[in-house]
């Protein structure tokens, strides 16, 4: 895979520092704005990225198969558009688009074109979230599923001085449930589908969401997902059954070791991933997908994906968040 990259944020350096571990990916260019010019030139110095662009038309001429979309929440429909429309296998960093339609319209454009098109959302992809998946069904009947994912952010100090950052920008389509509650949709959704109804409880502050309680229902259970930006608490995951239960103390993308804990007083801590970073098994994924032409596996991903994105705008509808998009 010749990949190249569009943005130059916090979780562009993050990916950069995991290239060591995918072999068969060769990260050959970069783009980003006219402004972030010194920062993509030490980006480059420093990871051995060959071509730095600062007009998306030439990175998108530029011998790539697949671009990696990591800009801006507002901005992942509009560029993975036009990587699509250029004949580029996209991987969009999460979330996908800030509006359901906006969703549809880019998987739509993917199968007409036949590329690939995923959603970097580590969660899905972490040995440990699949084991859980599989240990679903000694916890018996589950009753309650609770997420929380709850961290302070130091933007939010520079958002109560009145300095918008796009984490707190509605025109940017910001939020706590858009940066750390996304999360917790793909956890509950990847182990027990589309829920029956939705709901959105979230503390706001100049029109947009710094922290919030999203309750999913299922038919045979409640599930509670608090997403915070403003404040923070214990990181924890619980999936409780009538039997036992599952108890996980890291971030739903993080998925590190969990404890099943069963009513007899059994208790197993479990560990199966393999890597010492979260984005290692996705890009490895995304990369043998394509190398396999798994296209159905592609688009199996996609619907989990347009799922969530349906999830995430019922929500802030119910809250009454609105977004350029919409």
């Amino acid at each position: 895979m010749k990949l190249g990259i569009a943005g130059s944020g916090m979780i562009v350096k993050e990916f950069l520092t995991i290239v060591p571990f995918l072999e068969k990916i060769e990260v050959t260019a970069i783009c980003g704005r006219k402004s972030s010019e010194v920062k993509l030139q030490e980006l480059s110095e420093n990871y051995g990225i060959r071509d730095t662009f600062t007009d998306y038309d030439e990175f998108l001429s530029s011998p790539v198969d697949t671009v990696y979309v990591a800009v801006p929440n507002s901005l992942h429909f509009a560029y993975a558009k036009r990587a699509l429309e250029a004949g580029k296998n996209v991987i969009l960093e999460k979330p996908f688009t800030s509006a359901y339609p906006e969703a549809l319209q880019l998987c739509s454009l993917a199968k007409e074109k036949q590329l690939f098109l995923f959603e970097a959302i580590t969660t899905l992809y972490l040995p440990n979230y699949q084991k859980i998946r599989e240990l679903i069904p000694i916890l018996g009947d589950i009753r309650i599923v609770q997420c929380n994912y709850s961290q302070y952010s130091k933007r939010y100090d520079n958002f109560k001085e009145g300095v918008i950052l796009p984490a707190f920008d509605r025109e940017l389509s910001g939020g706590a449930l858009m940066d750390l509650n996304i999360y917790n949709i793909h956890y509950v959704t990847g182990l027990f589908g589309r829920p029956r109804n939705v709901e959105y409880y979230p503390n706001m502050e100049r029109g947009i969401d710094t922290s919030g309680i999203l309750i999913l229902e299922y038919d045979t259970f409640k599930c509670t997902c608090i997403g915070a930006k403003d404040c923070k608490a214990p990181i924890a995951n619980n999936i409780q059954g009538d039997k036992g239960c599952i108890y996980q103390n890291t971030p739903a993308n993080v998925c590190d070791n969990f404890e099943v804990i069963l009513n007899n007083g059994e208790v197993q801590t479990v560990n199966e991933n393999r890597y010492p970073h979260r984005m290692v098994n996705e890009f490895i994924d995304f990369e043998a997908l394509i190398a396999g032409m798994d296209y159905e596996k592609c688009y199996q991903l996609l619907e989990h994906s347009l799922m969530v994105c349906e999830v995430q705008a019922a929500a802030r509808k119910k809250a009454g968040i609105v977004f350029p998009a919409d």
